[in-house]
């Protein structure tokens, strides 16, 4: 998908205060257990298209409004992801903002995601 200039400017400012991790990673962190909450940031009908097995799902619309609800535990690790990773690194930074210490974008996102063996819903 070919991005307009200013979305991506608004991104790339993310990017420099945003920890991203690519899907080898997470595979990585899923086989060592790390603890982690799995977030899907797209819209509705994305995820009920498909998702990520045991993801939370709190589109990128409403999750500043209702993560506090979900997620009390500010340090909780977050990984984030949306269809290619550019919606989950604003999800992130603003998240940041908030006061959330591990927000993290999965490079790559749902493309990434339902390419590999990582169970899907």
């Amino acid at each position: 998908m070919k991005h307009n200039p200013g979305f991506l400017a608004l991104v790339n400012d993310a990017k420099s205060r945003v920890a991203e991790i690519d899907l080898a990673q997470y595979k990585e962190m899923l086989a060592a257990g790390e603890p982690h909450i799995l977030v899907d940031v797209r819209e509705e009908s994305e995820f009920a298209a498909g998702h990520v097995k045991g993801a939370l799902h709190m589109g990128k619309g409403v999750i500043e409004r209702d993560i506090e609800t979900k997620v009390e535990d500010k340090n909780a690790r977050l990984v984030l992801y949306c269809g290619g990773g550019f919606r989950s690194v604003l999800v992130a930074d603003n998240l940041l903002k908030m006061g959330y210490t591990q927000p993290i974008s999965l490079d790559g996102g749902w493309r990434a995601l339902k390419e590999s063996d990582i169970e899907l819903a």
